[in-house]
C-alpha cells in the first residue's frame, strides 16, 4: 500500500490573455471561452526541465523530505527540447542527485497519471519514496508556424508533482487502472519540429467515453459510488469535456475541482497544478475517497482511486 504525501506545481509569471493569443489566430476572446473554458495562460522562459525543478523542489519542501531520500523519479512531458536525454536527468541533477534513477514517460496529459500509477507500486517494492513530476512547456510548440486556432488557444506552461510514500500520507492509493489503444494514434500527434496535429473531435469523442468508463471501473471494483467521491481531480484539458464527464457519471459538475480558466491545458503537468491547488484550498478529508483521471494521446488513459486517512 502507498500513500500520496505531498503536491507541489510551479507556473510561470507571464500571463497570455485570450485577447493576446486570439490576435494571433484570428479569433476574439469570448469564442475562445465559450469552446474551451479558458480565460488565460502562462508562457514561460524557463525550460522544461527549470519548470519541473520548481514543482519537485515545492513538492520535497511541503513534504519535509530530502530529495536523497527518493528511490527515484518519474518525468512526464510531451514537450521536451530535446529527443535525449529527456529532463528526468537534469531535474535530478538541479535536486542534486546523483545516482538516484530518473526515467522519462514521454506521455502527453496522462503522463502523471501513469507516473502515480507506477509510483504506488514501485513505492511500495522499493521502501522508500517515488517523485513523480509532470512539466510541460507548450508554448515553444504552439507558436510554431503555421498556428492552427483550434489547437493554439488551449495551451499553457506549467509543472507540478506528487510525492508518493511507501507508509505514510495524506492519502492511501486504493487503486488504479490505466489503459492505452493505439487505434486512434494519429488523431493527436506531435512530430519533431512541427505543430501539434490534432482531430479535435475524435479527442473529445474518445475521452467522453474512455475516462467515465475507467472511473466507473476503479470505483464500481472498490464498491463506491461517483456520488460518494469528494472530488474528482483530472486532467484539464477542456472545461466541455470535463462537463461532459461528469453527466456521464450522474455527479455534479462542481464536484471536477477545475483551474483551466488560468492556466489552459498544461498537458501532462495540469492535473497535478490542480491537485496542488485543491490541496491547499479543500485538501483530504479522512474516509473520503478522491477520483484522479486523465486522457491524452497515444490514446493513453485511465483512473486512480485513494482514500484520505
Amino acid at each position: 500500500m502507498a500513500y500520496i504525501k505531498e503536491f507541489g506545481s510551479y507556473v510561470p509569471a507571464q500571463v497570455i490573455s485570450n485577447e493576446e493569443i486570439g490576435a494571433k489566430v484570428g479569433c476574439d476572446a469570448a469564442w475562445i471561452v465559450n469552446v474551451s473554458g479558458i480565460e488565460e495562460r502562462r508562457f514561460a522562459n524557463e525550460s522544461v526541465a527549470e519548470l519541473g525543478w520548481h514543482a519537485a523542489r515545492e513538492c520535497l519542501d511541503r513534504s519535509g523530505m530530502a530529495a536523497e531520500e527518493l528511490a527515484m523519479i518519474l518525468v512526464a512531458s510531451s514537450s521536451a527540447e530535446r529527443r535525449i536525454p529527456g529532463p528526468a536527468v537534469t531535474i535530478a541533477k538541479m535536486l542534486g542527485l546523483e545516482r538516484t534513477p530518473a526515467i522519462d514517460l514521454p506521455i502527453a496529459s496522462a503522463g502523471t497519471l501513469f507516473g502515480m500509477s507506477l509510483a504506488s507500486r514501485l513505492a511500495d517494492s522499493y521502501g522508500a519514496p517515488v517523485l513523480v513530476v509532470g512539466t510541460e512547456k507548450m508554448s515553444s510548440i504552439i507558436l510554431r508556424p503555421p498556428m492552427e486556432r483550434g489547437v493554439a488557444i488551449l495551451f499553457g506552461d506549467g509543472a507540478g508533482a506528487c510525492l508518493v510514500h511507501p507508509s505514510e500520507g495524506k492519502a492511501r492509493i486504493i487503486d488504479s487502472i490505466i489503459e492505452t489503444d493505439g487505434a486512434f494514434a494519429e488523431d493527436l500527434r506531435l512530430d519533431f519540429d512541427r505543430p501539434i496535429e490534432m482531430n479535435g473531435r475524435s479527442v473529445i469523442l474518445q475521452a467522453s467515453r474512455k475516462i467515465p468508463r475507467a472511473i466507473t471501473e476503479v470505483l464500481t471494483k472498490h464498491c463506491c459510488k461517483a456520488q460518494d467521491v469528494g472530488c474528482f481531480l483530472m486532467h484539464q484539458a477542456n472545461q466541455n469535456l470535463i462537463a461532459k464527464v461528469a453527466r456521464s457519471l450522474g455527479v455534479s459538475e462542481g464536484k471536477f475541482f477545475s483551474n483551466i480558466r488560468k492556466y489552459g491545458n498544461t498537458s501532462s503537468a495540469s492535473m497535478l497544478i490542480a491537485a496542488t491547488e485543491w490541496s491547499e484550498t479543500e485538501g483530504f478529508r479522512r474516509g473520503i475517497p478522491i477520483c484522479f483521471a486523465a486522457f491524452g494521446a497515444g490514446f493513453h488513459w485511465g483512473a486512480l482511486l485513494a482514500e484520505g486517512v
